[in-house]
This record gives C-alpha cells, structure tokens and sequence, in this order.
C-alpha cells in the first residue's frame, strides 16, 4: 500500500491513551474555592499538582484537550497504531520526579535501549553507538582510531559537567524578590540564596579551574568547535551535533549551542547517567503515571476545560482564580500557568494590567522552531542498505535513534540555512525512531509505529503555506524519499501518518511558535533569564499568578523540574499567607 495523505481532519478523530476525558472529574464539580488551580495538564502542571496537593492543598488542573499531558500524549490517530505525538524519548524526567511521586508504582516503565543511536552512511558504512563502551570503540576506531580513544573522555567529560548541573537543575532560581516580606522572611530568603551560592562555590572549585574553563568553552562556543575541538570523524561529528540543534533554528556554527551537547548525557534511565528510553504505552504513560501520582494525592483533574482568562481582583491586583471558555469561574488561592510565558501574559492575563516594558520583554522572547513531527504506521521494519537488507527481523540499527542525512556538519548547517531563508530543508535532517521494536503494546503485530523529528521547517514560507494540503504533502514525500536513499522501499511501507508542522504544534499543543520548549534554550534565556530577566522564580508580576511550564528554569524537554521547582515556591508562599 502506498503512503497516505496525512490530513488536519485525521488529528480529531484519534483516540486518546494517557488519560482521556472519560476517567476526569467534570467541570461540574469546580464550584468551590481551591488552594491552587493549575491551568494546563501537561506533564510539568501534574507534577506541580501533585506536589502541592501532597503539601495539604487542594489543587484542582484545568486542561484544554481531551486528553492529559501536554506535549507528552499517545494518541491513536492511525487505527491500531498509538502514536507519541510530540515528545518521543524519555531521559531527562529528573530522578526526583521519579522518586518522590513514586511514578513506578504508578505505572511508569522504562525500556532501555542499546544501542541508543544509529547512522548510516550512504557510502555503505554506519555508525552505532551506545551506553556499551566496547560497542563504542569498536564502531568509531572503523572510522579513526584517534576519536575511538578520544570519545570515552569526551563522554566522561560532559558526565562531570552534568553533575555540576543537577544541582541547579532541581533548585529554585536565587532570584531577587520583588514583595516585601516579613523580617523572618527575608532572612530566611537570604540564608536560602547564601546556601545556594555557597553550594555552587563548592562545586565550582570542586570542579577546578581547567574544567571549569572547558565547562565555560562548552557554553559558550559553538557545536562545530566544541566537536572539532575533541574528534576527526565527521560522521561522528554530526551525530553528536544533532543534540546540540535540536529543536532550534540554530545552526551547529550558532555561538552557545555546544551547551546543549550536555543533552547527550544530561538525562538518564534507572540510575545511568546519559542512557535514553522509551517508555511502554508511549509517552503518555509519563503522563498518566504523573497524574496518577496526583490522584492519589487529591488532586481533581479536567479536561475539555479551557482557561480563557485569569481572574485578577480590581482593587488588590491579586489572581483570584480563572475563567473558562464556556463562563464557568474557578476561584482559588493561587494560579499556576503551564502555559508559554506568551500564552500566559499576552491572552490570559486581562489587558492594561501588566507593565509595557515587562510585556515587551514576553514578545521578545525567541519562539522559533525548526521543527515538525511525523509520527508514521508502517506495514514493515526499514531495511538499511549499509546492513543486511534481507533480515526481517528488527536488529541493533532499528533499536536506538536513527540519524537519517547526518553525516557531516556541514549538511546539517546547510539544511539550517535553507530554513533561515523561508523554505523547508531541501535534505532535512531527520531523527529516525522506532518504539515498537522494543514496545509491543503500540502497534500491531509485525508492524510498527515510526516516529520522525525533522528540521529544519520555518513556521512561515516564503513560498506556500503549511496549510496547502499540497504544500504539506509535497514536503512529508520529500523526507520518505530521503529516507528511501538510505532504506530502500521505505515509503512503500507507509500505512498511514500524522505530520505536525511549527503551526500544527501551536494550534493543537499551545506551543507559542511551535517551539518545543517553551522558548529557546540559548544562553541568553536560561537560569536568572527564563523566562525573562528579574522573574525566573515562578513568580511573576500579578501577585498570585506563577508559571510552571518549559518556559521557566531549567526549562524544556520532558523533566518535571519546573514543575517540581514551582511548586515549592508556591508552599513557601502559602505558607506566609497561613
């Protein structure tokens, strides 16, 4: 059977599997006043529910779909096949997160893969590595003997820079307040950022002063030199530079994007530091676990229940609560948005409330993504021409992520600028996966379900529209057949498919932009600048108004830290109110 035309129309006839609308409270049931009201289910405001209702809150989260989690969803848009429509890899959800929610015991499970990463090269060559280091020696030393010894001190050195990074990861911001609290408050806000600095000092001269450079090269230069810097290999190369763009317009040449190497191992999968999973049931069962969680612990949850404003009290300017779409108001204590800062600041909270300087520094805020998902059923495994094309069987090329024209830098810097120019990638670079072969439950069997993360894709053309059906089709047939170079006869395998463009992301996810984040992860938007200078600690302008989504620090990628982090800033808050 021959691919079929992914369509808009396809997207609400899916069935939804991390937690429907059927199995959450109606918005009926809201006529009371609660501690906290989340605005937005995703993976980020079920963990801050959850942690506020295990405080002795009464927390009540609000979502828009049907269907929970955000950007982390499994969907079923193509009969029988159940699709990560969004996210697809699960590794940087913070161990904490994990711990402290008890999210095993709520059904989450991990399926390790190793190998992690396959290139194959249209010469007849190919690249597998993983978290085995003979596996890793063996496939490099093919190319160089020189990077094969080079790249255990490469991987160990980004491990020691993670460490010094968790640290901040799973803390609050030290960011300078703008209420003014009591005596008692004020101290111990001191003696918290004075315990925070103190522990980085630590750190930092744990670290010592050669690192700490390197450290400081790392986040500063770009991808290119790090990567020049440590290896000869360009297939090497360009396989570990995917990490650093991903997601972005930036180019593997664009200053500050080797800080997002670290994402090769900043994450990890059962105590291993830098070891990517899936998850079984798709990436909504992180979801599903984390709400769950939040169940248990009280939390009442809507879905089809959409905010269409924060309730703000005329004389006090304090959020008292929201009001949905349909006129139903929710009145609570506290609002925490896990929408984008944009979304929060320029359409839910009511105008001439804010400041214009601080609603400039909102639109100022880089919201650009290169990025579309295609999520695909296939009727077969693809058959790599740089292996054995005659085994049927999945095998280490399927396990892992599949990096599909990736094999020099330059090719990804190019496919940058034809984006930087109004048009789609001639020659995309596309990020191949296929859970299935480890997770039985999303598929048929003997099929599959693939997954491909693709840039770069502007959000406006030059030429064309996103949505001309022809213009759309024209480009998923571009990356079947870019895909059939290397895999021979993939697109003849195509079922069916569910494409989401930087448009498509925003309309139906609520990602201003597209931008998968929340915002760009560069340098000049991270830590005391996320989202903007002078409100990185949740809290925000409107007294009682906090964020708690991707768009804050540390901020995005399947983490819960935000969330986690916000939520402690709200109970340090309550706690002065009681």
């Amino acid at each position: 059977m021959g691919p079929m035309r992914g369509t808009v129309a396809s997207w609400r006839k899916g069935r939804a599997f991390s937690s429907s609308s059927s199995s959450s409270s109606s918005a009926a049931s809201l006529n009371k006043k609660w501690d906290a009201v989340v605005v937005g289910g995703g993976h980020n405001g079920l963990t801050a529910a959850a942690y506020l209702a295990r405080a002795g809150l009464s927390v009540a989260v609000l979502e828009r779909r049907h269907v929970l989690g955000g950007a982390a969803v499994t969907e079923e848009i193509v009969p029988g096949f159940r699709f990560s429509r969004c996210s697809y890899l699960q590794s940087l959800l913070r161990p904490s997160v994990i711990r402290e929610l008890e999210l095993t015991r709520h059904g989450l499970k991990l399926l390790r893969r190793s190998p992690s990463s396959f290139t194959p090269c249209l010469d007849g060559r190919h690249l597998l590595l993983g978290p085995d280091a003979g596996l890793n020696h063996s496939e490099i030393a093919k190319f160089s003997k020189k990077d094969a010894l080079a790249f255990p001190r490469y991987e160990e050195q980004l491990k020691k820079f993670c460490e010094f990074m968790d640290y901040l990861l799973d803390s609050p911001t030290p960011e300078a307040r703008h209420d003014v609290a009591s005596l008692l408050f004020q101290v111990k806000d001191k003696l918290r950022k004075s315990t925070f600095w103190g522990h980085i000092l630590q750190q930092t001269v744990t670290l010592g002063q050669k690192d700490m450079l390197d450290f400081m090269d790392l986040l500063l230069s770009p991808a290119s030199k790090v990567l020049n810097n440590w290896f000869e290999t360009e297939v090497l190369k360009a396989t570990l530079a995917t990490d650093a763009v991903i997601g972005s317009m930036a180019s593997v040449h664009t200053p500050g994007s080797g800080y997002v190497l670290l994402h090769h191992v900043m994450g990890e999968t059962d105590g291993e530091r830098g070891v990517w999973s899936y998850v079984e049931g798709g990436m909504g069962s992180v979801s599903l676990a984390i709400s769950n969680a939040a169940r248990e612990a009280g939390v009442h949850v809507v879905a089809n229940a959409e905010v269409d404003q924060v309730i703000i009290d005329e004389n006090t300017g304090v959020a008292t609560g929201v009001a949905l779409l349909d006129g139903t108001k929710v009145h609570s204590s506290s609002v925490l948005s896990n929408a984008t800062p944009y979304k929060t600041f320029m359409e839910l909270v009511p105008p001439n409330i804010l400041t214009e300087d601080f609603l400039r520094l909102i639109k100022n805020i880089d919201y650009s993504s290169g990025t579309t998902k295609i999520n695909l059923a296939v009727s077969r495994l693809p058959q790599f021409g740089c292996c054995n094309a005659h085994v049927l069987e999945p095998g280490p090329q399927h396990v892992g992520t599949i990096h599909i024209g990736s094999e020099s830098m330059e090719s990804i810097d190019i496919a940058c600028k034809d984006a930087l120019n109004g048009m789609p990638s001639r020659r995309p670079i596309i990020e191949m996966t296929i859970p299935s072969v480890l997770d039985r439950t999303i598929s048929p069997p003997g099929q599959h379900v693939i997954n491909l993360f693709i840039q770069y894709t502007p959000y406006e053309l030059t030429k064309g529209s996103w949505q001309d059906p022809n213009v759309r089709e024209a480009f998923a047939q571009s990356c079947f057949s870019l895909i059939d170079e290397y895999a021979p006869g993939f697109s003849s395998s195509i079922i069916g498919y569910d494409m989401l463009t930087p448009p498509d992301l925003e309309r139906e996810f609520g990602l201003t932009g597209g931008n998968i984040f929340h915002g760009a992860m560069g340098l000049d938007s991270m830590f005391l600048m996320r989202p903007v200078k002078g409100w990185s600690d949740y809290r925000t302008p409107v007294k009682g108004l906090y964020l708690c989504g991707s768009g804050t620090h540390p901020g995005g990628g399947v983490m819960g830290a935000p969330g986690r982090n916000a939520a402690s800033v709200v109970i340090d808050d309550m706690k002065k109110l009681r």
